[in-house]
């Protein structure tokens, strides 16, 4: 489809730099650039001169570039999504029974604080409603979830074995 500036969104995806590298090159790049988009969640939550909804843009600012330039598909968007919305919500069960706590500044997602359900209770214990994330977790699942693809790929090189190089082995 065409939109009226004459460019397609099918064009703009083809003409991504993705399509060059390799599954290893971009399955090092995915973990090197998740690596640094943590770092910069650190920074922002700890340093930062920005409101968190700031902080928030800036993250997924960066997780989308390297969903961009290492993926580029809809299928790895459409999942990196999902589990950026799940998994921060897969971390309550750890946050109300004590597992881990959040900086206190960084606590300011109340996922379930409008939800009244009573299992909720059972699973999390009576103050569930005011068990509290941060936010800045979302765009870093995003971008984790960029390396489990990356490597996916890279480990399944059409289920061949692959030496160091990239090279597939050839089987006599």
């Amino acid at each position: 489809a065409q939109d009226d500036g004459g460019t397609s969104i099918s064009s703009i995806l083809a003409s991504s730099p993705s399509v060059t590298m390799s599954s290893k090159a971009k399955a090092i790049l995915a973990v090197s650039t998740t690596a640094l988009i943590i770092k910069l969640s650190e920074i922002l939550e700890t340093v930062s001169f920005f409101e968190s909804e700031i902080n928030n843009e800036i993250l997924f600012a960066t997780a989308l570039i390297q969903w961009f330039l290492l993926d580029c598909t809809i299928s790895s968007l459409i999942t990196a999504t999902i589990v950026s919305v799940g998994g921060p919500l897969s971390e309550l069960p750890f946050v109300a029974n004590g597992f881990w706590r959040y900086l206190p500044q960084a606590s300011d997602y109340y996922p379930l604080k409008d939800v009244n359900w009573d299992v909720l209770i059972w699973l999390l214990g009576d103050d569930y409603q005011e068990l509290a994330l941060s936010s800045i977790t979302a765009p870093c699942y995003f971008a984790v979830t960029m390396d489990a693809i990356a490597l996916a790929r890279w480990f399944s090189m059409d289920g061949n074995t692959s030496s160091i190089d990239g090279m597939k082995n050839e089987s006599v």
